[in-house]
C-alpha cells in the first residue's frame, strides 16, 4: 500500500475544506458541488453541540469540532 499517495490526498482534502471554511466565515456564498445549493455554516452554540457545514439537501455535510 502506498501511504505517501494516501497522505497527499488527505492533505489536499483537508486544505480544500479549510479554504471552504475561510470563505464561508468571511460571508462568501459557496455552492454545493452536487446540488448547486448554497452551503450554510452553523457554529456550535455550546460545548455539547458540533458545528457543521451543509446544504439544504444534505449532499454536503461537514462536522466541525470547535474547541
Amino acid at each position: 500500500m502506498d501511504f505517501s499517495q494516501f497522505n497527499k490526498q488527505r492533505a489536499a482534502s483537508f486544505n480544500q475544506q479549510k479554504q471552504l471554511l475561510k470563505k464561508l466565515s468571511a460571508g462568501q456564498t459557496i455552492l454545493c458541488e452536487t446540488c448547486q445549493q448554497p452551503l450554510k455554516l452553523n457554529l456550535a452554540v455550546d460545548a455539547a453541540q458540533k458545528g457543521q457545514v451543509c446544504c439544504e439537501r444534505g449532499c454536503t455535510q461537514i462536522e466541525l469540532e470547535i474547541a
